[in-house]
């Protein structure tokens, strides 16, 4: 099935009319999107529009049997992001106030909770009296180890998830400029971060940017943007760091 089919389907009979959340595979250029209580994994094929739905879509609790009967599968994940190593197939999951940190063995129904659920603030205790303890929209891994950014509303959070560090937390238009005067400056509803370093895709109602996230600076900018989901034709970009 394509994306667009798979997409257009489910937003006929969504009233979110939205992708929930998303994170990169540990497998090269492919990505598991989520809406509601399904999912797919998309090979996303970067620079290109030949991406491709390799599995699904498929319940949640189907595809990740350790998820069945928790609210990540019964009401959907809001927000996730993978971790940095590669050999471990571990991401970070949120639903609501809670979160769980899984192995999602790709390929397999062998999926695990490491751990969790608990509260945002258990897993995470420095997000005590943020706005992030009641729950987080977005997220996508940073190219720099461990680290991670995280959004809600207008804001967003870097975080270090390994040392259980919060970085900083900031406007996303004061940590991402080039999002400034576009509709992802307010927030947005998922994101995930390309094989393709320093650069993540955005995804708000039935738009989409992808961006290069410079990490460290306030040098980000759009590749691509405010583009429907259901066709992400655009004119070739010179990317002036296009490192695989």
């Amino acid at each position: 099935m394509a994306t667009s089919d798979w997409y257009a389907r489910d937003v006929a009979n969504s009233e979110s009319y939205s992708i929930d959340a998303a994170f990169r595979s540990s497998r090269a250029n492919e990505a598991y999107l989520f809406m509601n209580n399904e999912y797919v994994l998309l090979n996303y094929v970067p620079g290109t529009t030949n991406d491709r739905v390799v599995n699904g879509p498929l319940l949640i609790c189907d595809g990740y049997p350790s998820l069945a009967g928790t609210a990540f599968a019964e009401y959907g994940i809001d927000c996730a992001f993978g971790s940095h190593n590669p050999d471990q197939d571990e991401a970070f999951i949120f639903s609501g106030n809670l979160c769980a940190q899984i192995k999602y063995a790709p390929g397999t129904t062998d999926d695990r909770v490491i751990k969790g659920p608990k509260t945002i603030t258990g897993m995470f205790p420095f997000f005590e009296r943020t706005v992030f303890q009641s729950g987080v929209d977005a997220a996508f891994e940073s190219s720099r180890k461990d680290e991670a950014y995280l959004f809600r509303d207008n804001q967003y959070a870097l975080i270090n998830y390994n040392s259980g560090n919060l970085i900083h937390v900031q406007l996303i238009t004061d940590g991402f400029p080039s999002l400034k005067n576009t509709i992802f400056e307010s927030g947005f509803d998922a994101a995930f971060a390309s094989h393709r370093t320093n650069e993540a895709y955005l995804f708000k109602g039935d738009s989409y940017a992808l961006i290069n996230f410079a990490p460290g600076t306030t040098n980000d900018y759009i590749i691509s943007g405010g583009l429907d989901v259901h066709n992400h034709t655009a004119p070739p970009i010179h990317r002036p760091h296009d490192e695989l």
